[in-house]
């Protein structure tokens, strides 16, 4: 399962999402980011970012109210 953090306008977590890992799958049955993104957004409206749960990626797993640094395309606790 792939995890997605809902962002505010100025870079804040709202929520953190569930979506299923075949929401991502390119045509070539790779996972995609955006494809992720794009369900979200469709689904709830927002802005999105995924988040890896283990932090295997952007440093954090995002959590309600902390902030995503797109400079340094990580999450960071307040």
């Amino acid at each position: 399962m792939a995890h997605f953090a809902e962002l505010d306008e100025t870079n804040v977590v709202l929520r953190v999402i569930v979506v299923n890992n075949a929401e991502l799958l390119d045509s070539d049955g790779a996972e995609q980011e955006a494809l992720g993104q794009a369900f979200c957004t469709n689904l709830l409206g927002g802005n999105w970012k995924q988040t890896s749960y283990s932090a295997a990626f952007r440093k954090n797993f995002a959590g309600v109210g902390f902030t995503y640094n797109p400079v340094l395309d990580e999450f960071n606790p307040v």
